[in-house]
């Protein structure tokens, strides 16, 4: 192995290798973020729909459910940024008057947080049917609507015991932004292939990403675990690695 390599003039004859890397990081980085906001926001909706006493719209979440977590995620990104826009015209008129690299960026937001937001719903669900059902009964009794009784009751004893399958969704979803880059987008998995293929010094390459990936999701993984202990209610979860 030849750390050398990595600072050595890229393709563009103006950044090394290690500042191509770095900038792949960056939209990885990026991606992950705001989908996993996306996944979060949109899982615990999905994940209530499911619990509700209301057939139609437990349907609905279960629909969303299987149609994002039975497909799979290069499929989603291809329908996504190719097959969509050619369907509605407002949609191709969008991309083509926006840069290319933002199209890919919030495609891939898109299609992570909504095929992660499927296994959060999962989780959710799990989480609220664990919790006793006088639960329940004890918020409408006190005067709380459906929605204050999930909002102040809960959702919060929810969060606190899925946090757990949380973290491997979080560790699952920073792994799978390297399909990303099956549309182009410029992410880390990306720059390691053109590094690879332009500089055939693969080991080197493949080397530097798969310690970049353990690291960021060791990183997520030990920041979960620290929310895990901060906010453990005793008897429902254990103390936290």
């Amino acid at each position: 192995m030849n750390p050398d390599i990595f600072f050595e003039l890229a393709i563009d004859g103006e950044s090394p290798w290690w500042r191509m890397l770095l900038d792949g990081l960056q939209f990885t980085l990026g991606v992950a973020l705001w989908a996993w906001l996306l996944a979060m926001s949109l899982g615990a909706v999905i994940g209530v729909m499911r619990t509700l006493p209301r057939p139609w719209v437990a349907r609905f979440g279960d629909a969303w459910v299987e149609l994002f977590r039975n497909v799979p995620l290069i499929v989603q990104f291809f329908v996504w940024y190719f097959v969509l826009p050619g369907l509605f015209l407002p949609l191709k008129v969008w991309v083509t008057a926006i840069d290319p690299t933002q199209h890919q960026f919030i495609t891939s937001i898109l299609c992570l947080g909504l095929f992660t937001s499927a296994r959060i719903a999962e989780q959710v669900k799990a989480g609220l049917q664990a919790l006793p059902t006088s639960q329940r009964s004890a918020g409408l009794a006190l005067g709380l609507t459906e929605w204050q009784t999930y909002r102040y009751v809960r959702l919060p004893m929810a969060f606190r015991i899925i946090i757990p399958p949380l973290t491997s969704d979080t560790m699952s979803l920073i792994k799978n932004t390297s399909v990303a880059y099956s549309i182009g987008l410029t992410e880390l998995f990306f720059r390691t292939r053109e590094m690879g293929e332009l500089t055939f010094r693969y080991f080197e390459a493949f080397a530097a990403a798969t310690i970049i990936y353990i690291f960021i999701s060791l990183l997520a993984n030990r920041v979960m675990a620290a929310l895990e202990r901060h906010v453990r209610v005793p008897g429902y979860i254990g103390g936290g690695r």
